[in-house]
């Protein structure tokens, strides 16, 4: 997929704008550049949806976001999504965004431990 191998979770760009050592770790470890990652639409409603976020923060984000491959949902999305939520207790926004990492045969990269014990 275009030199795409990894789907960051919300947390992880969060996780950026922090700099979380975890995040940082995560990214040196894996040698990950930035344009070998990609987000899901959730992900940017996530961000972007914050009530409290600034006109500073949101432009931060949106230009980290461009440097990235938006992966919009799509039935075969929906359906890995329905599949995930029949098997195991995930919230819906993480369910899709674990669909989209499975559908587009990605890694997911996410703080989440149990979200990522599921995949």
């Amino acid at each position: 997929m275009n030199g795409i191998k990894y789907l960051l979770d919300t947390n992880i760009i969060i996780g950026m704008y922090q700099h979380n050592q975890a995040v940082i770790d995560l990214f040196q470890n894996n040698e990950t550049a930035i344009t070998e990652c990609a987000y899901s639409n959730i992900t940017r409603m996530e961000l972007l949806g914050f009530p409290e976020i600034t006109e500073l923060e949101t432009q931060a984000i949106k230009n980290l976001l461009s440097m990235m491959q938006c992966l919009s949902l799509n039935p075969a999305i929906e359906n890995t999504t329905i599949n995930l939520k029949q098997q195991h207790r995930i919230k819906l926004p993480d369910a899709i965004i674990a669909a989209t990492a499975i559908t587009h045969q990605l890694k997911l990269l996410t703080l989440d431990k149990k979200l990522a014990n599921k995949l």
